[in-house]
């Protein structure tokens, strides 16, 4: 995801953001004025946003102060001018306790806000750290666009205050709500990483007058959805304003693909994903750990395989060991353009003349994109697709809207390539998928249940219909050793451990929308017209070298080309060589009942191949096998430390 979130404490803000995130992640000298710390460091002045602003007396982008920080976040929700109020009332003859009442926000909250931090992909500001002055400048009033919608949407759509006994009545803030930007230019690795933090303020105005708390699990169960909108909109203010196109790039094999700026090499986003590379490395030992690790009797304390929730929060653990220190000396943003560009040029193998001319490379591979790629949103089949995904993707196929509607707004970015799109063509989406596709399987106890957005669903589809994975023969048990194997040390070859991982689930997540789609051809009346659309047909959709490849001499060289193109990732050459003959890849792929069986059996012998190894980790044949969870791009939730294992229940 793009947009992260994390909770703000009244006590954590002095200790934490008043002294390094307001000042773009740097380190505070101590009794240095915000504004100076902040010139210091190079970054601009944070800004006030939000429509709440009005209710406080506020304008928005005027000047965020500290002491307005410390009454609004520091001071457990106070008016952010508190002190101005509260002196205006004495001198009017207040008391002490009456003035400070002026003051204050409804009640004192531990929770003050939380803190949404936006970036953009890694090809977007790679762009603006190595483009001229007006690309820079294009593309930050993009990434602030997107963030004003955004905010927008959780205002209008997501927000909700809770009042009464135990939260039972909800109301959204009419006025709005308030919040504060920052700006930084840099990761910690010193790579360029544009990004901002935007601290909103929990406290909101009701219908009444009365000031109430925003009710902070509706913001992360929203996040998803939020970062997606986000990915969406900045992308297609970056493509329509620079003359751009995205394309569908996969970072990790079996997940779903990541829309980047066509025509930016794989080189330059791999130079700004130093920490990737580290991570990824304690990863592969976390891994290790957590399937070889036993308790003092011998038995295992984890569950022998790592699912993709175990990886998610092993993947955390990760970050946080591989930490780097805070930068040091602060620079100017001139003088880190300059930096990035002699580093890139000097270590990351990309030519000198790619990186100064990055933006006309990249229009060149987006005009090449929109000869052949062709912009068509199909709500019917977009809704196929979009419940399709969901519903695999989701621990026994039950999701709720806003996961609908994240999927829709990731479906409209693979689809139309970085163009702009008519408002509310996601809830369209939705829409339909509910209508034709969803079950309402909900059985209200509260009030929160009958509200729309807390409606509990299923596919019509019978689990019948769709592809599952087959659990495998058991095995024959192998002879027991003599004594227990030595765990390996760590080492080199820490990487190439074979490590039981369940298989991931966008894989089987697309075949299930083929399938859906065949069937729906062959058992309804209705015809869809020309070819079905389909989501392999966008993920397939060629990069730029590969739409001007030339075709092989042999037609029956596809094989060969297919092992070519790595390991079990084959590359349907098929359907790329239709795809560059065809107008638009929206039409590039049509699956037959024979070709849908191909897939399904290839995924069905890639699972079966995985639960064997599974299979012969496990210290128990009567062990169960682990049902699998939700996928962590499906998830808003905070990732938890992996604890022992309690039964099927406990996320592993």
């Amino acid at each position: 995801m793009t947009v992260d979130i994390r909770v703000i404490r009244a006590g954590q803000m002095y200790r934490y953001y008043l002294r390094e995130t307001v000042v773009g992640d740097g380190r505070r000298p101590a009794r240095t004025p915000l504004r100076v710390a902040q010139e210091q460091a190079g970054v601009p002045a944070g800004r006030w946003m939000g429509r709440g602003l009005a209710a406080l007396g506020l304008a928005p982008g005027e000047e965020v102060t500290e002491a307005q920080l410390r009454n609004l976040f520091g001071e457990r929700g106070r008016h952010p001018d508190a002190d101005r109020i509260e002196a205006d009332r004495l001198a009017q003859g207040a008391s002490p306790t009456e003035a400070y009442r002026a003051g204050a926000l409804g009640r004192r909250a531990t929770v003050t806000g939380v803190d949404f931090v936006f970036r953009p992909q890694p090809s977007i500001y790679l762009l603006w750290a190595f483009g001229d002055e007006e690309t820079r400048l294009v593309i930050e009033a993009a990434h602030e666009y997107a963030i004003v919608r955004v905010l927008e949407w959780i205002e209008d759509e997501v927000a909700v205050i809770r009042y009464g006994t135990r939260g039972t009545y909800r109301v959204r803030p009419p006025g709005g709500l308030v919040a504060a930007r920052f700006r930084h230019y840099e990761a910690r690795s010193g790579r360029p990483l544009l990004h901002d933090h935007v601290l909103l303020s929990v406290k909101g105005q009701r219908l009444d007058g009365k000031w109430g708390s925003i009710h902070t699990t509706a913001l992360y169960e929203n996040t998803v959805a939020a970062s997606a909108l986000y990915n969406e909109l900045v992308a297609a203010e970056v493509c329509e304003e620079l003359g751009l196109a995205t394309e569908p790039r996969t970072v990790t094999p079996g997940r779903r693909p990541v829309m980047e700026i066509a025509g930016v090499p794989h080189g330059l986003i791999r130079w700004t994903s130093w920490r990737s590379d580290q991570i990824a490395a304690c990863l592969s030992e976390l891994e290790y750990e957590y399937v070889t690790v036993v308790d003092d009797d011998g038995e295992p304390r984890f569950l022998p395989v790592v699912s993709e929730r175990a990886r998610a929060k092993l993947n955390t653990i990760a970050a946080r060991k591989t930490r780097p220190p805070k930068k040091g000396k602060a620079r100017s943003l001139g003088q880190l353009r300059a930096d990035w560009r002699a580093s890139a040029i000097r270590t990351s193998g990309v030519p000198a003349d790619v990186i100064s001319s990055l933006l006309e490379y990249a229009r060149a591979a987006a005009a090449a994109i929109r000869a052949r790629v062709a912009a068509v949103v199909d709500i019917a089949l977009a809704a196929v697709d979009v419940t399709a995904t969901v519903f695999v993707m989701n621990n026994g196929g039950r999701f709720h809207r806003r996961h609908l509607l994240a999927e829709a707004r990731r479906h409209l970015a693979l689809v139309l390539r970085g163009q702009r799109r008519d408002p509310g063509l996601d809830d369209q989406i939705v829409a339909a998928a509910i209508s034709t596709h969803c079950l309402d399987i909900t059985e209200p106890k509260t009030i929160r249940g009958l509200e729309a957005d807390y409606r509990l669903y299923t596919a019509r589809w019978p689990l019948s219909d769709l592809p599952a994975r087959r659990r495998p023969a058991p095995a024959p048990a192998p002879d027991p050793p003599a004594e227990p194997a030595a765990p390996r040390p760590p080492g080199p070859d820490a990487g190439e451990r074979d490590v039981p991982r369940i298989p991931l689930q966008y894989d089987r997540a697309v075949l299930a929308g083929a399938a859906v789609r065949e069937q729906l051809r062959t058992t309804t009346a209705t015809t869809v017209r020309g070819r079905a659309y389909d989501v392999v047909a966008h993920q397939q959709a060629a990069m730029p070298e590969q739409l001007l490849a030339p075709e092989p001499a042999d037609p029956n060289h596809d094989d060969q080309e297919q092992k070519e193109a790595g390991g079990g990732e084959a590359i349907d050459m098929t359907a790329l060589r239709a795809l560059r003959d065809s107008r638009t890849d929206v039409e590039a792929l049509d699956l037959t009942a024979e070709r849908l069986r191909h897939l399904q059996d290839a995924f069905t012998a890639a699972a079966d191949r995985a639960h064997t190894t599974m299979d012969r980790s496990k210290l128990h044949d009567d062990a169960e096998t682990p049902h699998p969870a939700h996928g962590d791009d499906q998830q808003a939730h905070r990732p938890q430390e992996p604890g022992p294992h309690r039964g099927r229940e406990t996320g592993h």
